[in-house]
């Protein structure tokens, strides 16, 4: 399994894209901006997409997928795309984005019976078989309802952690699956740490005191840096005392989970 980074990024400017990560052909984790860098052919191939929240950052290209494929999708008789976050991300979904004011509800189109998207609801704690794939469900702590995710890899965990401050159950959980690859989120410098705080992000000095409950050595990828911030971000996650290889995720990376 491979995992194609679409979009790591806190904001937009140049360059900088939102968080979407593509798995294997079929599987979007997170739905940014990140996804209009893919093909028509790509986004047609898309059966699944996890999001961690509601965030605007995080859901915005689910929409705009429906529509570019819809024609397509159903000319080739395929199955809905179907939307998977906690129930309280899909009612915001339904109520501010698929409401005919902000966007068409492509759960009702082309026809209620045979719609684009389906919306389906998870829990913290699921695990979830999508397309060959195990993925489980984490706990984040955010200012909205959130999640984080796993990918289970031959050789261990991809971990997603969504947008999230300090969260211990997330790093129980971790204690208990042996963690590859941690992607994990530094939204501001230690400059700004008030603001993390209150954001519930995480900053630098922050994410040194949440890899320590991490016992054995993992790669660490850091996403979600506002654009301006990454000097400084990088800077301070530098001299940070850890046994984790820590490096900054660049949208077009890709990772090999197995």
């Amino acid at each position: 399994m491979k995992i194609r980074v679409l979009g790591c990024s806190g904001a937009i400017a140049a360059g900088s894209r939102t968080t979407a990560f593509l798995v294997d052909h079929d599987v979007l984790v997170d739905a940014g901006t990140g996804v209009g860098d893919l093909s028509l052919d790509e986004l047609a191939q898309v059966d699944h997409i996890l999001i961690s929240h509601s965030h605007l950052d995080h859901i915005l290209s689910i929409g705009l997928l429906a529509d570019s494929v819809m024609r397509r999708r159903m000319a080739a008789g395929r199955p809905p795309i179907v939307v998977h976050a906690l129930p309280q991300t899909l009612e915001a979904l339904r109520q501010h984005i698929f409401n005919g004011v902000i966007w068409p509800d492509f759960t009702r189109l082309p026809s209620r019976e045979q719609p684009v998207l389906q919306l389906r609801p998870f829990e913290v704690g699921q695990q979830l078989l999508l397309g060959g794939k195990t993925f489980e469900v984490l706990s984040a702590a955010h200012t909205v309802p959130a999640v984080g995710f796993g990918l289970q890899g031959r050789d261990g965990w991809w971990i997603y952690t969504g947008d999230t401050g300090p969260n211990p159950p997330l790093w129980e959980r971790l204690a208990q699956l042996k963690v590859a690859h941690l992607v994990i989120e530094t939204a501001f410098s230690d400059d700004e740490r008030q603001l993390a705080r209150i954001s519930r992000h995480l900053c630098p000095a922050a994410l040194g005191h949440e890899l320590a409950s991490l016992k054995d050595s993992v790669d660490v990828h850091i996403t979600h840096i506002k654009p301006g911030e990454t000097d400084a971000v990088m800077s301070e996650i530098a001299g940070l005392a850890t046994i984790h290889r820590i490096r900054m995720l660049v949208a077009g990376d890709v990772i090999d989970v197995g």
